[in-house]
């Protein structure tokens, strides 16, 4: 059966080639690159086929740094070869998504959770994640808004699977943020209200 993109995670792209054996540079969204050493395969999509999922051989994966990895896929021997693998993209199928701590979760497994604040108690239903430049930011809806909860350890403290509950700690006023409407310098005048031109005479 071939997968799709909701069947899987993305794991990172392709920078460029490397040298003229087929090898490339990789920057791999992970936690630990480590623990992807001995991935045998993964899935591309290439720019010239969005959408669509190629498996791919790997015959080595080498650590560069803590988000690049130099790659090696089987039948891929010469930069001619690489060269049309430049910015694909990387998936694995979330079914082989690497086991995490009791208190850690995917952000995909906590869609639709309930989240529970410590002072506050229930808030509202995890909607989506962003994945901004700066951080990453959880999406609630509460009381008709959306409101953003940055991704950080002191935040957000863990996932209960059995209850299906997002526990938080937010900071006091967060909320208000969100709830209060934004106050105006001044009324918006109802029409020009400036000084009269006085008719030449």
């Amino acid at each position: 059966m071939s997968l799709t993109l909701d069947d899987c995670y993305e794991l990172g792209s392709i920078v460029k080639p490397h040298g003229l054996k087929g090898f490339v540079v990789a920057a791999l969204d992970v936690d630990d690159l480590d623990t992807y050493r001995k991935v045998k395969s993964v899935l591309l999509e290439l720019p010239t086929a969005p959408g669509k999922l190629t498996p791919y051989a790997i015959e080595k994966l080498t650590p560069q740094s803590e988000a690049r990895a130099l790659v090696k896929f089987k039948g891929i021997d010469r930069i001619e070869d690489a060269e049309p693998l430049r910015n694909a993209k990387l998936w694995r199928p979330l079914a082989e998504l690497p086991a995490l701590a009791a208190d850690q979760f995917y952000f995909h497994d906590v869609i639709g959770f309930t989240v529970i604040d410590e002072e506050l108690g229930e808030l509202g239903t995890v909607e989506t994640f962003y994945e901004l430049p700066q951080q990453d930011v959880l999406s609630m809806r509460y009381q008709g808004q959306e409101v953003l909860i940055p991704v950080a350890d002191e935040l957000i403290s863990h996932a209960d699977q059995a209850t299906r509950t997002l526990h938080v700690k937010l900071p006091a006023g967060l909320l208000d943020v969100y709830l209060t409407p934004p106050s105006r310098e001044r009324d918006e005048p109802d029409e020009f209200d400036g000084p009269e031109l006085e008719t030449a005479k």
